[in-house]
């Protein structure tokens, strides 16, 4: 595989996950949030998440990440394991962005694949 098929997967990927994110989370921007993609590893399958602005602060986040998990690893086949974070985890390890750093975004194209199981986690009240 060529590096400029690999960058051109890559960055088909990233628009993918960005077009999700902003079809099935409108409301992060709507409330004055953001998401940003940190870091895409299509070898492991992972992406890493970002969650700022208003995000950070927001006693529903953690059920709009979950929502986020579950929902993009149905979603989009190259994805296993998402990674999302709002800046309140201190301590945590940062995986670092290979990509060179972060990308402002939001999500990609729906494929509906059915990965794991059915629960979808809580849903957010907006």
């Amino acid at each position: 595989m060529s590096t400029e098929t690999g960058a051109d997967d890559e960055n088909e990927l990233r628009e993918r996950i960005t077009n999700f994110l902003r079809r099935n989370f409108p409301q992060i921007q709507m409330h004055g949030g953001s998401a940003a993609i940190e870091n895409i590893d299509r070898e492991e399958g992972s992406v890493t998440i970002r969650l700022g602005g208003a995000c950070s602060g927001c006693g529903i986040s953690p059920m709009t990440i979950q929502a986020i998990k579950t929902r993009m690893t149905k979603e989009i086949p190259e994805i296993n394991e998402v990674v999302a974070r709002t800046g309140q985890e201190q301590g945590e390890g940062m995986a670092g962005g290979a990509d060179g750093g972060m990308t402002p975004s939001f999500g990609g194209d729906s494929r509906g694949g059915d990965v794991g199981g059915d629960d979808e986690g809580p849903e957010a009240p907006f």
